[in-house]
């Protein structure tokens, strides 16, 4: 029966070794990230992989606070813009890495009808609300309800929001959670449920830097790659006219890769001239619900690509337009204009207020999921 004693043992031993990463597998660690002004606790949790890259979440926001990938030498380089202190992520209103709701981008005036019924909820960007208000998700600590390590590393954090709050109706339980496989990518799943009728719109706001380099910064190499055929204009304040026009013929048209400053101070076109920039939603090819490529970004000089997958229905692309040099982040670079770009899949803007885009209501008894994949990869 010996033979029967070493099958038992080595499965037992197996499945002891399935249940601890080994070494080189993905990991998952939990960390003290400093504090409030007035005293509460941020933490963070720490992922890397096998293939080199390494992310930091913190409990303000559920947001990415650094994302180490190797560029084409094998080096790696923090990609993300952001702070190395809790405070100054809640006192700074640039959303950097941030799960941004109760509803992502623009409600016009802050108003709009559910099932018969007028809302109004807090205005923050020239009387319009944006990214869920005043004192949106990217300002609440989250609660981390899992950490777990092995084959992909990952952390899921919670956040409920009660009924009313910043106007919004029903308590929204949220959950964002972080995955990150042993080939390095990075996945982020957000799931929400209610006990009243909402709307329920939740996107991540990293700022991307593929360079890393201070050096680089604001020289706009990069080529940007969107796979969407229309786009949603806007008026003077960014709110969507209700139009769904083509790309073709205009600075939006992304479809081929593009460098990214070809077209950003074009000022014949009234969209950039109202943007200063780009900040616009794309409207994604494909069908919505599905994980299908919107973007990819390349950088030629580290040899960085980003490809951005995506369930929702659009692409929010904005280059930045509100840093102007007075914002100090990380390692003490004055952040401008086109030190990153920023993709953010998601519902189209003011859609409770535009029958013919996609709803973004959700009830109960349903679950909102919507899931943005990452994947890095290097020229050769």
């Amino acid at each position: 029966m010996s033979w029967l004693r070493t099958i038992l043992i080595t499965a037992l031993y197996a499945g002891t070794i399935a249940a601890i990463p080994a070494a080189g597998a993905a990991q998952a660690h939990r960390a003290a990230f400093g504090t409030l002004s007035d005293g509460t606790r941020i933490d963070a949790v720490d992922l890397s992989s096998r293939a080199g890259v390494r992310v930091r979440i913190i409990t303000l926001g559920a947001r990415i606070q650094s994302l180490y990938t190797p560029d084409r030498t094998g080096k790696a380089g923090d990609i993300v813009l952001g702070f190395s202190s809790p405070q100054q992520y809640f006192d700074d209103g640039n959303y950097f890495g941030a799960t941004v709701g109760r509803f992502a981008n623009r409600i016009a005036k802050g108003r709009f009808t559910l099932d018969g019924h007028p809302y109004q909820v807090s205005v923050n960007d020239h009387g319009n609300s944006l990214h869920g208000g005043t004192r949106g998700f990217d300002k609440r600590v989250w609660k981390i309800d899992s950490i777990h390590g092995g084959r992909s590393a990952s952390v899921v954090m919670s956040y409920v929001s009660p009924d009313g709050e910043e106007g919004y109706p029903g308590t929204l339980h949220v959950t964002t959670t972080y995955t990150l496989s042993d080939r390095g990518e990075l996945r982020i799943d957000y799931r929400a449920t209610t006990d009243k009728p909402t709307i329920v719109n939740l996107s991540g706001h990293s700022y991307f830097n593929l360079a890393s380099s201070p050096a680089h910064f604001s020289t706009m190499p990069d080529r940007l790659q969107i796979n969407a055929s229309h786009y949603t204009p806007v008026d003077s304040v960014l709110i969507p006219t209700g139009a769904i026009v083509p790309v073709a013929g205009t600075p939006f048209d992304f479809r081929k890769p593009t460098p990214i400053g070809l077209h950003i101070s074009d000022g014949n076109d009234a969209q950039i001239r109202y943007c200063h920039g780009y900040d616009m939603n794309f409207v994604l090819d494909g069908r919505p619900g599905t994980l299908r490529l919107a973007a990819r970004v390349e950088d030629p000089r580290s040899g960085r690509v980003l490809e951005v997958y995506t369930t929702a229905p659009g692409v929010q692309y904005y280059s930045a337009n509100a840093l102007n040099g007075t914002v100090v982040g990380k390692r003490g670079i004055a952040y401008r204009q086109g030190d990153a770009v920023v993709l953010e899949p998601q519902d189209f803007p003011d859609a409770p207020n535009h029958p013919n885009f996609p709803a973004a209501t959700l009830v109960p008894g349903a679950t909102y999921h919507s899931v943005i994949v990452y994947r890095f990869s290097v020229l050769r």
